[in-house]
């Protein structure tokens, strides 16, 4: 007999070679029809799996977290088999769940097509009422090698090869259809249910090898239930909507070219909303004691080398050889590099003169430009770009101050995200990652810094495993648009190791030296990336203070034209970012063609406002006028366009 523990704390004997379908049969019929799965010991597996040792089980519902997972890989499955039925002489390559859903990538001569989807869905769903039970067989290689070449499967048996011998080779069938892979799956095709949608189709390499094999890629996403999948459906509708790439063309704010991929062109509407949001930070930095420095792009190779970021990101580096002595000669090259981030060149900052303890927490801020080689086919308008601006700061601390630097910069974290629109955010506490520099002992020492830190400032995390920078832990902080999606942007790492590699020191109460903490932190993330988050988040609706163009004056008609000029005098006059509209067209055009560039007011004037001195004044998104004189106009709009760092109280 083995022992079985449940979540609740409960234990009970059963035989050995039990499956967890019988330990639900066991508790109740009830519980056995609703469970699709089981963790065991915390690793999700197959329901029908034999189990023979004490263990701890948690039965999994379809109503569960984990169900999503499972759904999206069988309905992955599922699209395999209605293809390969439909269109004969398909291959297979591979499925996975990826997020919000799954794709599957196929080898065929002939090419796919949207049009292809409603019949393929209704292959899927006649599958799924088959109800054909999953069950799994261990193959040995040869086998299974031959099995799949006398199908034509030629990169099924490149797969076989590629799975190490100290793995069990595992060939889930579902009736007649089967495939490799590792599982878990649900009891039978019939737990899919009917929430499902093909998404769109993308080409892919083999392997993601340029040179290999061209496959096409069925983008597909799974739910629970029909309601679930109507709510992802009308997200990505919205979100449609909102993506920044469109508004950024209707609002002229910003373009992107082939000749300098991922670097982005700023119309001076978009480096307006840049500045103000650069200003902002400036004032916010300034306050919290930071200061600013400016450090050189282009650095030897040799910094990096001593830093451990030319073996950790040589790969995404953009790379400058000169000949320095113009014969040739490999002696005579120097290679230098674009700085993809800013924090060994702040050391050298820390380094120049003789520091303190008395001078730390110091704290060094940078707008640093950095580059990084992202590949072509992850770049996505601003948000993903190989040209980027950094809110980047470093502090140069004791040990003892990380507790409170934390609380310090959440603090500031949490203000500038309220200010700027986001009320919620996640934070993530990331730990080290496989590859990384500096001992174990020393990422003890850093992790449980941070952690401590995280509990005395109150602030409750999330653990990420694995996902820490190479030199130390990381707090990320995610946070949710208007649409419920979340977004990683802020960061807080603590850095035991680039300080000591890169010798950077200061003089102790005891007058010996010693290494200061480096504190890497962001708030935005990345100037391109946050605004094209705000962007969306607001579908370009931003608050007025933050809006390019906050007001257009619009006359009715050419007899106003001389007062039109004098209001939008005033406005600018007051500080505010005013344009004037006195086109030969109807008011009507004019409020159409504004509101699509997003213009936050309106001040609408004729003969009749003229003679009284009043505007009348329509607020975007609303059908109503509200006529006001127009000082009472220009000081409702100063107040409304004040930032909010600079409101009073």
């Amino acid at each position: 007999m083995i022992s079985i523990s449940f979540p609740d704390g409960a234990k009970r004997e059963f035989p050995e070679g039990v499956s967890g379908a019988d330990i639900a049969a066991s508790i109740s019929k009830s519980l056995a029809k609703r469970t699709i799965a089981m963790k065991l010991d915390g690793e999700l597996c197959d329901l029908s799996d034999a189990i023979d040792r004490d263990a701890s089980i948690e039965l999994v519902s379809r109503d569960d977290p984990e169900a999503l997972e499972l759904i999206r890989h069988d309905c992955a499955h599922v699209l395999a088999e209605a293809v390969q039925e439909l269109f004969p002489g398909t291959q297979v390559t591979i499925g996975p769940v990826i997020e919000n859903g799954f794709y599957y990538d196929f080898f065929r001569n002939e090419p796919f097509s949207t049009d292809d989807f409603e019949v393929i869905e209704k292959k899927m769903t006649e599958i799924i009422g088959r109800n054909a039970a999953f069950s799994k067989e261990v193959w040995d290689r040869e086998r299974a090698k031959q099995v799949f070449a006398d199908k034509g499967e030629r990169f099924k048996v490149e797969l076989v090869d590629a799975i190490p011998e100290d793995q069990d080779l595992r060939i889930y069938s579902q009736g007649e259809w089967f495939d490799l892979c590792r599982g878990p799956h649900m009891p039978s095709t019939g737990r899919v249910g009917s929430a499902f949608k093909l998404m769109k189709i993308a080409g892919a390499y083999w392997r993601g090898d340029a040179q290999g094999p061209q496959l096409q890629r069925i983008y597909g996403t799974a739910w629970r239930d029909d309601k679930e999948l109507k709510a992802y459906l009308n997200m990505l509708e919205e979100a449609e909507k909102r993506d920044h790439r469109r508004l950024g063309r209707e609002m002229n704010l910003f373009h992107i070219q082939e000749e300098a991929q991922g670097m982005v062109f700023w119309h001076p509407k978009g480096w307006t909303i840049w500045q103000v949001v650069e200003n902002y930070m400036r004032r916010r930095l300034d306050a919290a004691g930071y200061q600013e420095v400016k450090t050189p792009q282009l650095v030897d190779r040799r910094l990096w080398e001593e830093s451990g970021h030319w073996e950790k990101f040589r790969e995404h580096m953009f790379i400058a050889e000169v000949d320095e002595g113009g014969e040739g000669r490999d002696e005579d090259k120097r290679i230098s590099a674009l700085k993809p981030m800013n924090c060994p060149c702040h050391v050298q900052i820390f380094n120049q003169g003789i520091k303190s303890y008395r001078d730390l927490p110091l704290r060094m801020a940078e707008f640093g430009s950095c580059h990084r080689y992202e590949p072509s086919g992850a770049l996505h308008g601003i948000m993903r770009v190989r040209g980027f601006t950094q809110d980047d700061a470093h502090i140069f601390c004791t040990e003892p101050q990380i507790a409170a630097e934390t609380e310090i910069f959440c603090a500031l974290l949490s203000s500038i995200y309220k200010d700027l629109g986001f009320e919620k955010f996640r934070i993530k506490f990331s730990d080290r990652p496989e590859k990384r520099a500096g001992s174990d002992s020393t990422w003890d020492q850093a992790e449980a810094a941070l952690l401590d830190a995280t509990k005395a400032a109150g602030i409750d995390v999330e653990l990420n495993p694995g996902e820490g920078a190479f030199y130390g832990p990381k707090l990320e902080f995610v946070l949710t648009d208007a649409i419920g999606r979340e977004w990683q942007c802020g960061t807080l790492q603590v850095d035991f190791v680039v300080p000591g590699r890169l010798n950077a020191n200061y003089i102790g109460e005891d007058g010996e030296k010693h290494r200061p903490v480096m504190l890497h932190r962001a708030i935005l993330g990345s100037f391109e990336r946050f605004i094209g988050i705000m962007i969306e988040d607001s579908a370009g609706r931003l608050p007025l203070w933050l809006t390019p163009v906050q007001i257009v004056v619009a006359t009715i008609t050419s007899d106003a034209d001389d007062y039109g000029r004098q209001v939008c005098e005033k406005l600018v006059a007051a500080g505010l970012r005013a344009e004037l509209d006195i086109r030969n067209e109807k008011i009507n055009y004019k409020v159409r063609e504004h509101s699509v560039a997003k213009v936050p007011v309106m001040l609408v004037v004729g003969n009749r406002e003229a003679e009284d001195a009043s505007v009348s004044m329509r607020r975007l998104g609303s059908k109503d006028q509200q006529t006001l004189s127009l000082s009472d106009a220009i000081d409702l709009l100063t107040a409304d366009a004040t930032p909010p760092d600079l409101k009073a109280g």
